[in-house]
C-alpha cells in the first residue's frame, strides 16, 4: 500500500534544554534563559480574568496590544506584527523572503532557530566568525556574495551573551547592500545598560530594509504564553501579514502581554535583580576560572577549559543536585554550559554546588 510522503525537510529539529530530569521537574531550572522573577502580577491576574472565557476567539492581528507597543515606544502601529513568540517573526521572514539558493548569514554562534528556519526555506547557512565570541562585522561583511539575501543577529548575542556597539551596528547596515535584509533580535535588550549599547529599535525602526522583533519570553515572563512582536517598513509588514496564520497569538496571551508590558515597576525590579546576580555570579565563576567573556544579559556562558573537568562531568553532577543548565554542544561551544539567573535562592544553590564540584571555596 501507498502510503503520503512528506516531502525532504532539510533542517535540522530544534532540540530545546530540559525542563525534565528523570520524569521529574528539575528543582532549579536554569536552562531556558527565563525570567528570573517571573510574570508580573498584573500580568497574571488578566491572565486569570480572560481565561473565565476560553471560547472566544482572539483579535486575529492582537489591534489593542499594538496599539500599547505603538503607544509605549512611539511607534507606528500598521508596522507592528505580532507572532507566536519572535520565533514566528523569523519563520515569517524566511517563508516571505528566502528561496532555494539564496545565501544567509548567521554569527558562528547564535541562537539556533536562525538557522532552521533559513535552511526549511532552501538557503544556504554561511557562518560569520566571532572574536572571542562577539559578533564580528568585519567577518560578516567578507561573507557577503551576490546570493546573500538576510543577515540575523541577536544583540546582545545568545548564547555568548555579548554585543557589538551601536557604531559597528550602523557600520553593518550601511555597508550591507541594500537588497540585503538584515535582521536584529533585541530580545534580552533591557538588560544592557552601557553607553555605546543601542538596541535594534531605537537605531532602525525608520529603515526599509530592516527588521527589529522582540519578545515577551524573556524579561517578561511569559514565555510559556508564545508572545512576540516584529517592527519593520509597511511593505515588509504587509507580506509577512499575508502568510501570517490567523489567531496566532491566543486572548489570554494577549491580555496578560498588554498588562506585562505597561507594568514598568515589575520590569525594573527584574532588571535590577538580574543586573545584581550578574556581578555576583560573574565573580565568583571568575574566582572559578571558567569565565571567558562578561555577558550583559540573564545567562552566563561558563567554559572548562582551563580545568581537568568537563563540562558534561559539571552537567550532570548539577542534574543529580536537581540544578538543569544548558549544553552548549548543539551552539557548536565545546566543553562549556550555559546558565540562567534565576532567583536568589537558585543562585546561592548554584554557587554552592559549583563550589563543591570545582572544590574552589
Amino acid at each position: 500500500m501507498r502510503l503520503p510522503k512528506p516531502k525532504r525537510i532539510v533542517a535540522e529539529k530544534y532540540v530545546a534544554g530540559l525542563s525534565l530530569f528523570k520524569q521529574k521537574v528539575a528543582k532549579t531550572k536554569l536552562s531556558a534563559n527565563e525570567s528570573a522573577l517571573g510574570p508580573s502580577p498584573k500580568a497574571i491576574k488578566e491572565y486569570l480574568k480572560v481565561s473565565k472565557n476560553f471560547k472566544r476567539y482572539p483579535d486575529s492581528d492582537g489591534t489593542f496590544l499594538r496599539k500599547i507597543l505603538s503607544k509605549k515606544f512611539k511607534l507606528d502601529v500598521n508596522r507592528i506584527i505580532l507572532g507566536s513568540g519572535s520565533d514566528q517573526i523569523f519563520e515569517l521572514v524566511c517563508k516571505a523572503f528566502l528561496e532555494k539558493g539564496d545565501e544567509v548569514i548567521v554569527p558562528k554562534y547564535s541562537f539556533i532557530i536562525y538557522r532552521i528556519y533559513s535552511k526549511m526555506n532552501g538557503a544556504k547557512i554561511i557562518y560569520s566568525k566571532e572574536d572571542n565570541f562577539k559578533i564580528s562585522v568585519k567577518d560578516i561583511l567578507k561573507k557577503v556574495t551576490r546570493k546573500t539575501k538576510i543577515v540575523f543577529l541577536a544583540n546582545p548575542n545568545n548564547p555568548t551573551g555579548t554585543y557589538i556597539d551601536k557604531k559597528q551596528l550602523i557600520t553593518l547596515r550601511r555597508k550591507l547592500r541594500s537588497d540585503i535584509l538584515l535582521v536584529v533580535d533585541d530580545a534580552y535588550y533591557e538588560y544592557v545598560k552601557s553607553k555605546d549599547y543601542a538596541p535594534g529599535l531605537n537605531l532602525f525602526s525608520n529603515f526599509k530594509n530592516v527588521v527589529i522583533t522582540r519578545t515577551f519570553s524573556k524579561i517578561y515572563g511569559l514565555a510559556g504564553l508564545r508572545v512576540g512582536w516584529g517592527y519593520a517598513s509597511k511593505d515588509i509588514i504587509n507580506a509577512l501579514s499575508r502568510i501570517k496564520p490567523p489567531f496566532n497569538v491566543g486572548r489570554p496571551a494577549l491580555f496578560a502581554a498588554s498588562a506585562a508590558i505597561r507594568d514598568s515597576a515589575w520590569l525594573n525590579k527584574e532588571i535590577k535583580h538580574v543586573n545584581k546576580w550578574n556581578e555576583i555570579l560573574f565573580k565568583e565563576f571568575n574566582k572559578m576560572k571558567i569565565i571567558k567573556n562578561k555577558s550583559f544579559t540573564n545567562f552566563i556562558l561558563i567554559n572548562f577549559d582551563k580545568l581537568k573537568i568537563k563540562s558534561h562531568k559539571v552537567f550532570q553532577l548539577l542534574a543529580n543536585s536537581g540544578i538543569l543548565v544548558r549544553k552548549m554542544d548543539v551552539y557548536g561551544i565545546k566543553n562549556s554550559l550555559r546558565v540562567t539567573i534565576g532567583k536568589s535562592m537558585e543562585n546561592k544553590k548554584l554557587i554552592f554546588r559549583m563550589r563543591r564540584i570545582l572544590n574552589v571555596w
